[in-house]
């Protein structure tokens, strides 16, 4: 997966080929960004640019990239090279101290067959703390020919003496036309579908993914319900009651419960967005082009200041999701500024 193959990151992934072809990519990174968009491929982009024997100066400003074909590059990609070491959370969901010490004897050595070896540790924030702190000599005094890189989408769950010790490359979810052009290329998915799929799902294509599996119409039914139970309702008990159809929905932990929250929620601002364009004139912009008889019933009772408020508001809460707020508070809060 040379860096030229990858989805979306045009500006970090043409530094990154830059400082790999001027040799001054620094030894230990961190890649951090939300989950699905990414990070891991573009880690491994990077191992294939050190060491591809044949690559190519490709002209998308691209400075270095590998050529993707050779065999260096499909052992790395295979994760067969025995340069190149992705290390993934165990069963138990960590990463332990043992691993990381089998890692940094392997930088005492020379790469075996490849310029550079690079060890990869996807979804580093599941490093234990012990195994952080066996790894802060190693960062901090990287041996000639290693390149670390920490996968995280949680970089603040890192050690601040990790963190201090790599400089931090930062992904941005994909926009929602990338994620759309994935789903209809890789996975046949229509395109009226993969707009509203890429619509709700963050700019992640682990998420996208999934929602096209298990189908978007009842997130986008339950954010349509949610506006058109608030159209007209000044009783603040009755719009409370509308809360039902967006928390409430996962499966079972704080974590999930937050993460449908936030899909309901990325589905209301999808369609106030529509709202907006609709009472605009601009038809021809709406995403949700199905619901578009629905949203028009609704006109009347959103106009451009009362939308714009309300997209406001879904943009606050999915802020406070962020911060760890409650899901239920959140959705209440929600639902009575809409």
């Amino acid at each position: 997966m040379p860096f030229r193959t990858l989805l979306g990151h045009r500006t970090t992934l043409a530094l990154l080929s830059r400082a790999a072809g001027a040799g001054t990519l620094p030894p230990s990174l961190i890649f951090a960004g939300p989950d699905g968009v990414g990070k891991r491929a573009a880690a491994v982009a990077v191992a294939q640019a050190l060491n591809c024997p044949t690559p190519v100066a490709p002209t998308d400003r691209l400075s270095l990239d590998a050529c993707g074909e050779c065999p260096v590059c499909r052992r790395i990609d295979r994760g067969l090279h025995p340069d190149v070491t992705v290390i993934e959370p165990g069963d138990t969901g960590s990463i332990k101290i043992e691993v990381v010490r089998e890692q940094v004897r392997k930088t005492a050595f020379k790469p075996f067959e490849g310029r550079r070896r690079v060890i990869i540790f996807n979804d580093a924030d599941n490093l234990v703390d012990d195994a952080q702190n066996a790894l802060l000599k190693t960062l901090e005094e990287p041996p000639p020919g290693s390149v670390l890189i920490l996968v995280t989408a949680q970089p603040d769950r890192l050690l601040a003496t990790v963190r201090s010790r790599c400089p931090i490359v930062r992904f941005a979810p994909l926009a929602p036309a990338d994620v759309a052009l994935w789903l209809m290329r890789a996975h046949a998915v229509p395109e009226h579908e993969a707009r509203a799929v890429a619509a709700v799902t963050r700019g992640s294509l682990a998420a996208a993914r999934e929602t096209a599996q298990t189908g978007v119409e009842a997130v986008r039914e339950a954010a349509r319900r949610v506006l058109a139970t608030v159209a007209d309702a000044r009783d603040p008990r009755a719009r409370l009651e509308a809360t039902s159809d967006i928390v409430g929905k996962g499966k079972g932990s704080g974590a999930s419960e937050r993460e449908s929250l936030s899909t309901h929620l990325h589905a209301l601002a999808s369609l106030l967005r529509d709202l907006g364009a609709l009472g605009t004139g601009s038809a021809a912009s709406v995403i949700n082009v199905d619901l578009e008889p629905s949203l028009a019933h609704l006109l009347p009772s959103f106009d451009a200041k009362r939308t714009l408020r309300a997209f406001a508001a879904v943009d606050r809460a999915l802020g406070a999701l962020d911060r760890n707020a409650s899901p239920k508070i959140v959705a209440d809060w929600v639902v009575l500024n809409l």
